[in-house]
């Protein structure tokens, strides 16, 4: 039990402590991603006030998104949101959900102006000031597409109802696709109880294993590592605080299939990649231990195979082989430790 009110410590941290990212402490809740081409495109056509007062550790945006419905979970001043809108097309719908009003307020200010660089005749957006705890409250069961969220859930404190609820908005084939910190370590009351620590997103910093049991007892048995980083913390006095606890941002997706298992197991498919994918012609990264080249059969377990022909990636896919026969465990997996070598003791994961 925190001894503090933690959404009143990141609200007053992210509205009065800070006026731009330069203010913080760390690198964890800035984005230091290497930006993907579709993003960088549309970036240019952000206001730069939307850009400057927002905060995120990475970006959490995927590859076909237009006609989708997708929700921004914690999308502050509306950075990503927009973003999405643009990628997602004037057929396509954004929900941005936010707890912080003066946030919220820059997002909804800039609706109009934003949907004219676009060229959009009707508005695709539309943000509410709310927790992201309330998200069912907005989005039908099985109605989204994607879930996106940029360095928030950690700051949550009811971190499985979130899971949960992300689990039930989602369709099937559907996916979160997000970034957050993780910590290699459960963390002490003295880390988890600083409001410093708390509003810089270390001190609500889950121990990846825990966030893997989290997501797999909410349905998402197969959790992908898209890219991680270790933190940089360079302050002497987070330093002293946080001890010999590493931290590292991560960007996941997470798909919510039927038959997905929690393991990588051999029935025998492959899978094909025909190109035909904007930005990604010639290759596809499903995760960072999955790339296609265009044309080339890849051997893959079950799971790969379900998320390349059950989700919104299925045509531009050929997948050979079924389910009616089982060869074991997946042969290539089982080796990789989630965060590649850079967290230690962790669980192994399910990468092909």
């Amino acid at each position: 039990m925190k001894n503090f009110d933690t959404e009143e410590v990141v609200k007053g941290y992210y509205v009065s402590t800070l006026s731009s990212s330069n203010d913080l402490k760390t690198t964890a809740c800035c984005d230091l991603d290497d930006i993907p081409e579709y993003v960088k495109d549309i970036s240019p056509l952000i206001a730069d006030e939307i850009q400057m007062k927002f905060y995120g550790c990475g970006s959490p945006i995927p590859l076909h998104l237009e006609g989708c419905s997708v929700v921004d979970l914690g999308c502050g001043t509306g950075r990503d949101s927009y973003i999405v809108s643009k990628l997602a097309g004037e057929h396509g719908k954004v929900l941005g959900i936010d707890m912080t009003n003066e946030q919220i307020d820059v997002a909804r200010k800039h609706i109009n102006t934003q949907m004219k660089a676009f060229g959009y005749e009707n508005k695709n957006v539309k943000f509410v000031h709310d927790y992201i705890e309330n998200a069912a409250k907005y989005v039908n069961p099985g109605s989204a597409d994607v879930v996106i969220s940029n360095c928030v859930i950690n700051l949550t404190e009811d971190k499985e109802r979130v899971l949960d609820d992300i689990f039930r908005m989602l369709k099937n084939g559907g996916e979160l696709y997000f970034s957050d910190i993780y910590a290699d370590r459960r963390l002490p009351d003295e880390i988890r109880n600083n409001e410093l620590l708390y509003a810089e997103c270390l001190g609500g910093a889950l121990y990846i294993n825990d966030f893997i049991r989290l997501a797999r007892r909410a349905g998402f048995n197969d959790p992908r590592i898209m890219t991680s980083r270790e933190i940089e913390i360079t302050n002497k006095k987070v330093q002293n605080l946080v001890g010999n606890a590493r931290f590292y941002s991560v960007k996941y997706r997470l798909f919510k299939i039927d038959g997905l298992e929690d393991a990588c197991e051999d029935y025998g498919h492959v899978a094909i990649y025909k190109g035909g994918l904007k930005y990604s012609e010639n290759k596809f990264i499903l995760d960072e231990e999955h790339v296609f080249e265009k044309n080339k059969p890849e051997r893959v377990c079950g799971n790969t195979a379900l998320m390349l022909s059950e989700s919104r990636f299925r045509n531009y896919f050929t997948i050979i082989g079924d389910f009616d026969e089982h060869f074991g465990a997946f042969e290539d997996c089982g080796g990789k430790i989630q965060c590649k070598e850079h967290v230690d003791n962790t669980d192994k994961g399910c990468c092909c």
